[in-house]
């Protein structure tokens, strides 16, 4: 059994990492999911979006049962000082949906998990609404599975769009099963010309995104049993 599951939505967010680790596949529940495995650690990537999140997590957890699970991956900047590439490990994480929230006894500052990509007038209202720094669209959804089967909770993100980076709308390019349908995308891309330098800056900020994330989580997979900065009981806030 893994001490440690890593869950992240897409493997293109994590791909440098897992160069040469073993790769199986496994139905759980009715859906295939592939893990990602090397020594005492497994990676699943569950795709984009809170429920698709929280099904990864409690696949990896019915298969595995690690002992901490860890939410890898990107998001957006809600402080302007903020910039690609720099990587988040908050205090706090907050569910915009309902207001509930996890501590940690490390980290700084606070990560707020909305439902859709935040445009930058969504980001500015996440931001003077929670105190927020950053906002990913899974790490609320992967604590809720890892407190419900007791396993310990983190996080790792980085940052890929600034706070003023403005998306394509792109709740139309991911499927049911949270899956980035990226043949639509650049079929969407290729016939608006106008969008071209903007979908070019959002796979450079993609590809740095990565690289920064691939490297913190080798120098932590290499250091870690169980992670510090994990929520106990009494730092598990339902509001």
């Amino acid at each position: 059994m893994s001490r440690v599951a890593i869950v992240a939505a897409l493997e293109r967010e994590v791909r440098t990492l897992l160069r040469g680790w073993r790769v199986s596949q496994k139905e759980v529940g009715g859906r295939r999911f592939r893990f990602f495995e090397k020594d005492d650690f497994v990676l699943v990537c569950g795709g984009i979006g809170a429920e698709a999140a929280r099904r990864a997590a409690e696949a990896v957890i019915a298969v595995y049962a690690p002992s901490v699970i860890y939410s890898a991956g990107f998001a957006g900047a809600l402080d302007p000082a903020l910039k690609v590439g720099e990587v988040v490990q908050p205090r706090r994480v907050v569910n915009a949906s309902d207001g509930s929230s996890v501590n940690f006894d490390q980290g700084e500052g606070i990560l707020i998990s909305f439902g859709s990509v935040a445009s930058p007038a969504q980001k500015a209202s996440l931001r003077d609404s929670f105190g927020a720094q950053a906002v990913d669209m899974e790490a609320a959804a992967i604590a809720r599975a890892a407190e419900a089967r007791g396993a310990a909770f983190a996080v790792v993100k980085v940052i890929s769009d600034e706070f003023d980076f403005s998306f394509p709308v792109m709740e139309r390019f991911v499927d049911s099963n949270g899956q980035f349908l990226e043949r639509r995308f650049v079929w969407f891309t290729v016939l608006r010309p106008w969008l071209w330098a903007r979908v070019a800056r959002l796979a450079r900020n993609s590809n740095r995104a990565s690289l920064a994330l691939c490297e913190r989580l080798r120098k932590m997979l290499g250091g870690i049993s169980v992670p510090s900065n994990v929520p106990t009981e009494e730092t598990v806030n339902r509001r």
